[in-house]
């Protein structure tokens, strides 16, 4: 079995309308090494990044600062495992390849935007709130 397969139904929760769903509490539930990846910043910078459009690599590599070729493509097969992105292959000299947001992926990044927002627009607070703290620990 693939690693993060949802498998365990002592790992699920009933919800009010009877359907099943994971318990990112239970230390064994698949759905807890999901949040982990999601929530991995990569993957957030990435799917934004592809909400604006297909791009090949070389080009997502340019517009993540920061990002080496290896977590890129590392994050890139992951994203592409949990049906969160697409690759494209075209047979062009040299091959082209092409990553696209899936329907899932713009679902995740709908979800992620206002965590993104809040974290560009409250920079400056936090970085108040460090100030405090760590001059009080002077």
């Amino acid at each position: 079995m693939q690693e993060g397969t949802f498998n365990s139904p002592g790992h699920l929760a009933e919800t009010a309308g009877g359907t099943e769903r994971g318990n990112v509490y239970a230390a064994q539930c698949p759905t807890r090494l999901l949040l982990d990846r999601i929530a991995d910043k990569w993957t957030v910078l990435l799917l934004g990044t592809l909400a604006g459009g297909p791009m090949r690599f070389n080009a997502l590599k340019r517009h993540i600062e920061g990002v080496s070729q290896k977590m890129l493509s590392q994050t890139l097969r992951q994203m592409e495992r949990d049906g969160l992105v697409s690759r494209t292959v075209e047979a062009t000299v040299p091959v082209t390849v092409i990553y696209t947001i899936t329907p899932l992926g713009e679902t995740l990044i709908a979800a992620f935007q206002p965590v993104i927002d809040w974290a560009e627009t409250r920079m400056p607070q936090v970085a108040e709130a460090q100030a405090r703290y760590d001059e009080r620990d002077r």
